[in-house]
């Protein structure tokens, strides 16, 4: 019986660094799971002041509150079946919007980390000067540029010129993320690719670029998140999308309360999900030194 009960202790998969990676576990997930808990507590405070606020101003005003007709612009079940609302058609143009700019500006981004990081001086000359005009700059203004003055010059319409005006402002916030991945990838690689007669080009694609995804990924996923709430502002100029068409909701229904708590409660979910993929995502691809 002793030699079995031995054998048992020795074979068993439970010991104390089992016990130590469990307790580990354990501990990390009360901490993930107490930081999403206080993340939600914090917006239901905050929203909830808000709306306390929004709530006694309009009493204030005798507002006459009529929530019970938001749902038909979301959703309307018609003689003919189910149709989408304004708002969701709104949501859908947003969704389509920033993510044609996410992907040129990805592009774009990309072009210019390599320009800065290449020995061409007017390489480093142009990618230099394009970042510092475009963050130097405010959105707004960048949005009139390339609709007013770009726009007529080019024959852009308006969708177009706001598609390039996102496209290049988060360009330049995405280069410095290209960059710094770039960069963080070890010396040691591109002095082993070039001992083996890769050209830079090559060394980019196979060996630099791959390494630096896991540095990459976390902060280009927020930056999608930056895309879709910076996508607003082509409202201004008419472009369909879930402001504008909160907007012209207001100017049929007079109901501005109740749409704008819609339309940032909708952008609010967006920017919840998405925030918890980048949360997701940080901690997948945790670099450990």
């Amino acid at each position: 019986m002793s030699k079995i009960s031995q054998n048992s202790e020795q074979t068993s998969p439970v010991g104390p660094l089992g016990k130590a990676v469990s307790m580990s576990n354990s501990l990390s997930f009360s901490k993930g799971f107490n930081s999403v808990s206080s993340s939600v507590i914090q917006y239901l405070i905050i929203v909830g002041l808000v709306i306390y606020a929004a709530s006694n101003g309009a009493s204030a005003m005798g507002y006459n509150w009529q929530w019970y007709r938001i749902p038909q612009y979301f959703y309307e079940i018609t003689d003919g079946g189910f149709v989408f609302g304004e708002i969701s058609f709104g949501l859908v143009e947003t969704l389509k919007l920033s993510g044609v700019c996410f992907i040129l500006a990805f592009f774009l981004g990309l072009m210019i980390a390599i320009l800065r990081l290449s020995d061409l001086v007017t390489g480093r000359a142009l990618a230099v000067g394009f970042l510092e005009i475009i963050r130097n700059s405010p959105l707004l203004v960048l949005l009139y540029l390339f609709y007013y003055v770009l726009g007529p010059i080019f024959d852009l319409n308006r969708y177009t010129a706001s598609v390039l005006c996102l496209a290049a402002y988060h360009a330049a916030l995405i280069s410095e993320i290209f960059r710094a991945g770039i960069n963080a990838v070890m010396i040691g690689q591109w002095e082993a690719a070039e001992s083996i007669g890769m050209s830079k080009g090559q060394t980019y694609f196979y060996i630099i670029l791959p390494q630096s995804i896991r540095f990459i990924l976390p902060p280009m996923t927020g930056e999608f998140i930056h895309v879709i709430k910076s996508s607003a502002i082509v409202s201004v100029i008419a472009v369909v999308e879930l402001t504008t068409v909160g907007r012209n909701i207001i100017s049929d229904t007079y109901m501005s309360f109740e749409i704008w708590f819609t339309i940032a409660l909708v952008y609010l979910m967006i920017t919840l999900i998405l925030s918890m993929c980048v949360s997701y995502l940080e901690k997948r691809y945790t670099v450990v030194n």
